[in-house]
Parts: C-alpha cells; structure tokens; sequence
C-alpha cells in the first residue's frame, strides 16, 4: 500500500508515525507490505520493534490471515501468528493449531501453541492438554495440568492425582515441583467426589509446599469439603484430625462445626493438638452446639487449648455464657485464675470489658493482668478500663505495672491466633519484644521493611507462605543469615526435618510442648548465638 512506500528512506520519525497509523487503523491492505519489512528488517532496533507491533495490529483485524499464516515457510511470521490467534481468541484458529500441536517437537514452539489455545479455549480443547499431560517438560506438563482444570476435565484425573501421589514419595518430596501444584489445584476445579477424597487424602502431603496448596484448594471447594473432612476426624494420624479440623474452621460453615461437635461428643479429639486445633475450629465458625463444646473446653488446663477457648468466647460469647465463663473463674476451682490469665493474654478486651463488673471476677482478672509482662496488653487493657469510666476501673487502671523494656526482639510466625497470644506471653516474659505474623508472607514483610530480630519462630504449616519457604527467604535477607531459626512441628512431620534444615532451620520443637520447653529452647539459641 502507498503508505509504506519508500519507507525505508524516510527519517526516524516520519517511519514511527506511519507504524503508529497503522497499528490504529488495522487495515488489512497494509499486511503484504508490512510482511516485506518483517521479513527483512531495517536494522533500526525501534523501528523494526515497531513494525512487529504493527503487524499484529493488523493481524488482530484479519482472522483468515492469522490463519493462513499459521502455514507460512517462515518460523518467525508462523509464531507471530500462533501469538495472533492466542492474543485475539481467533477460534477459527482452533483446529490447525491442535493439528500443529500434535505434531511439533520443540518444547519451545509447543509452549506458544498450547499458550494459544488456551487463550482460544475450544469447546473440544480438553483432548488436546489431556495429551500433554505426561510431557517430559514440566512446563507443558503443568500447563496441560491447568487447563484440565479450566475444563473440569474428568479424564485427566487419574494422570493428576499420580502425579500429587508421586510428589509425596520418599525420593520427591523435598521439593514442590510446578506440576504438583498444577496437579493439586486441577483436581480441585475438576470437583468430583473422588477428586475432593484423594486431595482429603493427601492432606499431610509429605511436601509442606503442596500441604499448603492442597489446604488452600479444600478450604476454596468450601461446603463440598466438609461430608469427607468429618471422616478424618476419626483417623489414626494425629496430623490428619488436625488439619481436618484447620480446613473446617477455615470454610467457617455451620455443616463443619456440628460435625465437629459430633467428633468431640465421639472422643475423636483425645489428643492435646487435636482437641487445641478443634476448638480454635469452633471458635471461627460459632453456632450455639460449639459454643456450649466450647464453654466445656474451659474445663481444660493446658494453656494453649485455654486460649484457643477464650478467644473462640471472645468472638461469640452471649449473655448466658458469659454467666458461666464467669462462674468458672470465681468458683475457688485452681482453673479459675487460668481462664483469667488466658483472657488477658489473648486479649479477650470484650470477655474483659462484659465480665469485669461482676461479682468478684474483677479481682481474679486484675490479678492476672498486673502479672503481665506485656507493656502493649496493659495498655490496651488500661485504656479498656478507662473508657468503662467507673472510679474503681479508672483506679485499676492507674494501678497497673509498667513492663520492663525489652532486651532482645524475636520473629514468630503462625496462622493460629491462640497459638501467637501464647508466643507473646511467653516472648515477652523472657523479655522479648514480639513481632507477630498470620504466615510466612507477614513475616517476611517485617524483614523487608528493616526489621531485624534476634531469633525467629515459625510454624511449618501456614497458609499463603509456610515456613520451609519463609526459612528460604529469611536466609537469603540480609542480617537474617545467621539468626536461630525455631521451627514449630508435630511428630509425624519429624521425618521432613531434612527439607526445613536445608533450608536453614536451627533447632525445632515438637508440639505438643510445655510453654518451659519453649523458654528453655529459646535461652539455648541465644546463649549459642552470643
């Protein structure tokens, strides 16, 4: 066409402006032309950049030119076309590029034409990626995996869950490979039955990244989980009950907590971990069957499962409850300055707020405050008393300690609200100053903003980012190299160890453990460190 001729004599900017008219107007008529100059470029870096970006503007115009395009002699025009029909969703695309697919060899070129087509998205488009399923490239592999998502692709099941089942075997799982995570969440779209049992299954995945990735999936799935989550209430892994319990609370629907009442009412939850995960399970979810478990929970001495109960109360607590938490901290039971202090390290600021005025309780809670060596929860609780606006509460209130400064700053990082409040009260008894994260990724936003600390916590399951992957980034961040890394794990998870010491942990600790096993741990790390 007239606008490109003598385009190669005309200066720098006269030929930027043709290319940008162009690339606007899509005219087809331009296609030869601008095919001569793609074919032979200018030499001119900018210049001929631009012409590729004119001749897709002109290609997105002109389906039957992408088309014939994808059986042109040039490889490089042929690409640009199989990024054409991809880029524009031409579906007239469909059937030669599956046909291409099917027979090309170069892992490169099949990469771009799998990458249109699953842009185009043809309804028969499944057969297609299910063929690529066992590629020996892992990247076609996994996108062949993802798209038998997106198509709910029933008939690649079986390929998916042997490839999760492979990941977790004694010569794999030390590392989460792209398919695996592919793998889990097209088993997750696909959403059958069987699908949602075998990722229940494997919900201890030997691997903590695909352990993350699997919770993830069931707690999206939501209501479809809960019928085949309740059967692992029973099973002989402790860690099975637990995160069972985790992915019910998460999905936070009233099916899940009556099944977890249920479990309790058939002693499923023996086990300290187990019954400390169930009722930081009822305590999300807060129907009236949990909050009576929950109620019972305050029978329990262990002071993590205490917390775990309290805070569950915090959230829901109704008048009636609130007379029996009450009696429970005033009837001369040794239980009763243990539920105070539980409040006071959790925060329980409305527990506090509803039960300070009755009878006697006030003492207990004020015993258990003034005890605190947490300069931000008395505050807290001091400002709490104030706004009461009584002279006894604003007497109280003035009454309180204040806390020694901290000489040493620690990193803990746990998905579990009790699980933090028990960190804190123990970190800042031995005269730390707690810096606190929901999962790996909070944590490693402390480190990212200059925060430095002397020795860090960190459980191995979390969601978003577990601790085997915030170990790896914390060695790699400065000043984070040589710091004591306690990393929190259960029994069963003993024989992974080898993969969070690869990546860098010090020691661990096992739960369940007593709040003096962690003190003692923690003294021994930093006596070394020094």
């Amino acid at each position: 066409m007239a606008t490109l001729d003598g385009f190669r004599n005309k200066d720098f900017l006269d030929q930027i402006t043709i290319l940008n008219d162009i690339a606007g107007s899509k005219n087809p008529a331009h296609l030869p032309a601008l095919m001569d100059l793609f074919a032979n470029p200018t030499g001119d870096t900018g210049v001929d950049y631009m012409v590729i970006g004119a001749l897709n503007a002109v290609l997105g115009a002109s389906e039957s030119a992408v088309i014939d395009g994808l059986g042109s002699q040039s490889p490089e025009f042929r690409t640009l076309c199989i990024r054409a029909a991809g880029e524009y969703a031409f579906a007239g695309a469909a059937r030669p590029l599956s046909a291409m697919a099917a027979r090309e060899s170069d892992p490169d070129l099949l990469v771009e034409i799998l990458a249109a087509l699953a842009k185009i998205r043809p309804a028969d488009g499944s057969a297609v990626f299910r063929s690529f399923l066992r590629h020996s490239d892992p990247m076609i592999a996994a996108m062949a995996m993802e798209m038998a998502g997106v198509y709910a692709d029933s008939l690649s099941a079986a390929v998916l869950m042997e490839t999760v089942s492979a990941a977790a075997t004694d010569d794999k799982y030390e590392t989460c490979e792209i398919t695996t995570w592919k793998a889990i969440d097209a088993l997750a779209a696909i959403g059958t039955p069987e699908a949602i049992a075998f990722l229940v299954r494997f919900v201890h995945h030997k691997n903590p990244t695909a352990r993350r990735i699997i919770t993830d999936a069931l707690v999206r799935l939501g209501e479809a989980v809960l019928p085949h989550l309740e059967p692992a209430y029973a099973a002989a892994s402790k860690d099975d009950r637990i995160l069972a319990c985790n992915i019910t609370g998460f999905i936070g629907l009233r099916k899940g907590a009556d099944a977890l009442v249920r479990a309790f009412d058939a002693r499923c939850f023996a086990d300290p971990n187990t019954r400390y995960a169930a009722f930081e399970a009822l305590g999300r979810i807060g129907t009236l069957k949990g909050l009576v478990c929950l109620v019972d929970g305050l029978a329990e001495n262990d002071e993590l499962i205490l917390m775990a109960v309290v805070i569950g109360l915090e959230r829901h607590a109704a008048p009636g409850v609130l007379k029996t938490i009450a009696e429970r901290i005033t009837d001369g039971n040794e239980n009763g300055p243990r539920i105070a202090k539980a409040i006071i390290a959790s925060r329980a600021l409305r527990l506090f707020q509803e039960l300070y005025p009755l009878p006697g309780v006030g003492q207990v809670l004020m015993d258990a405050l003034r005890e605190s060596h947490d300069q931000s929860i008395l505050d807290a609780f001091a400002e709490r008393l104030d706004h009461m606006g009584t002279a006894i509460a604003r007497a109280d209130a003035e009454s309180l300690p204040q806390a020694k400064a901290a000489t040493h700053r620690a990193l803990a990082a746990d998905d579990s609200k009790s699980m933090l409040a028990l960190y804190r009260n123990i970190l800042t008894d031995m005269g730390f100053e707690p810096l606190l994260a929901a999962n790996g990724q909070e944590a490693c936003n402390f480190v990212e903003n200059g925060e430095m600390a002397d020795v860090v916590i960190t459980d191995m399951n979390m969601p978003i980012m577990d601790g085997v992957e915030l170990v790896g980034k914390l060695r790699g961040s400065l000043g984070y190299e040589d710091v004591p890394i306690l990393m929190v794990t259960t029994e069963s998870e003993n024989s992974q160890r080898a993969v969070a010491i690869k990546a860098g942990v010090t020691d661990f600790i096992t739960k369940p453990f007593k709040p003096a096993d962690l003190r003692e741990t923690l003294a021994r790390l930093l006596a070394s460190k020094a």
